[in-house]
């Protein structure tokens, strides 16, 4: 009977000393867990900017586009800017400076001038992300009318095609492409059929075709 009871006692021991084990195994490594992620360190690099837009020639900065000044080897005082309505655009250490109205070699000569009451001979680009200053309407019995970017050489006559083309019942021989004063009368008939050509005009910012 004395030996019995040893048994049990000592068998009820390692049943509770197995089940403590595994519950400290469990506990210290649960099944299928996955590592933390590292916390990010002060030294991550920010995202890299979008890609900059192709421009052209006669291309000149304007309110509301999305310019990329990249300073070589000077993370801190790189970034995107949006020119602001009254032209300027802000940059850490250099402030305020205008950019409305130049092209972006000008504007990069300007920025790497006066970078150099900071760096030693600064290396700086600057790249356009976004244009919002060119834009060009369409008005009137087009299939979607709205505001289109103009981002480079553009006719008359693509642009009704951007806008999905006249409507049924649209007067395509009274179109007509309002820039500020002025009225050019534009016959989509003729044009359509390569005749008077010189009427599918290059359109330029602010400019207005109305579709009656």
């Amino acid at each position: 009977m004395l030996k019995h009871s040893r048994f049990l006692l000592l068998a009820t021991l390692a049943c509770l000393l197995s089940g403590a084990a595994g519950v400290s195994a469990q506990s210290s490594s649960p099944a299928g867990a996955q590592p933390a992620p590292a916390a990010p360190t002060a030294t991550s690099k920010a995202p890299n900017p979008g890609p900059a837009v192709a421009v052209g020639s006669d291309y000149v900065i304007g309110p509301e586009d999305v310019l990329g000044i990249l300073f070589w080897r000077e993370t801190d005082m790189s970034g995107d800017v949006t020119v602001r309505p009254d032209g300027r655009i802000t940059l850490p250490l250099l402030g305020d400076l205008q950019a409305d109205g130049m092209r972006p070699d000008v504007l990069r000569d300007q920025i790497q001038q006066a970078a150099t009451k900071y760096l030693t001979d600064p290396n700086v680009t600057v790249v356009v992300r976004t244009i919002n200053s060119r834009k060009v309407f369409i008005t009137g019995m087009v299939t979607t009318p709205g505001t289109f970017p103009l981002t480079g050489p553009r006719t008359v006559m693509q642009l009704i095609s951007l806008a999905g083309g006249l409507q049924e019942y649209a007067k395509s021989e009274e179109i007509q492409i309002l820039r500020g004063p002025k009225a050019f009368r534009f016959n989509y008939k003729e044009v359509s059929k390569g005749k008077k050509l010189q009427q599918n005009i290059l359109l330029q910012p602010g400019d207005t075709v109305v579709v009656p």
